[in-house]
C-alpha cells in the first residue's frame, strides 16, 4: 500500500498504518522517513565511537519535533488550525510546543 509516495504496512492486529514492519525486503519498503531516520541514527553511533547513549529517545524527539514543526507550519501557509489537522494535535497542543521551540509570535 502507498500513500503519498509512502510505503506503508497494517499493523497486525489493530490494521493502522506502519511503515517498513516487514523485516523480509526490508530496504524496498521501507519508507522514505523510516529510511532517513535509520541512516541518521547509523551516523548519530558511528560517531559515538563505541561509547553508550543515555536517553536517546528523549535526545532524538527533542532534534526533531523542531523541525518537524516548522516545516509542517511552512506547508500548511502558517495556519495552525490546517498544521494541528495535519500533526493529528488539538490546536492548543500545537501552539504550546511552538511557544516551546520559539515558533509562535507574541
Amino acid at each position: 500500500m502507498s500513500t503519498n509516495g509512502y510505503s506503508a504496512r497494517r499493523k497486525e492486529g489493530n490494521g493502522q498504518a506502519w511503515p517498513g514492519s516487514d523485516p523480509a525486503g526490508e530496504a524496498e519498503s521501507e519508507s522514505v522517513l523510516a529510511q532517513s531516520v535509520r541512516q541518521a541514527m547509523e551516523e548519530y553511533f558511528d560517531t559515538l565511537d563505541g561509547q553508550s547513549s543515555h536517553d536517546l529517545y528523549a535526545l532524538v524527539m527533542e532534534e526533531v519535533e523542531r523541525p518537524l514543526l516548522a516545516s509542517v507550519l511552512e506547508r500548511c501557509g502558517y495556519n495552525q488550525s490546517r498544521t494541528a489537522a495535519v500533526l493529528g494535535l488539538n490546536r492548543a497542543t500545537l501552539r504550546k510546543k511552538l511557544r516551546s521551540h520559539g515558533l509562535l509570535e507574541s
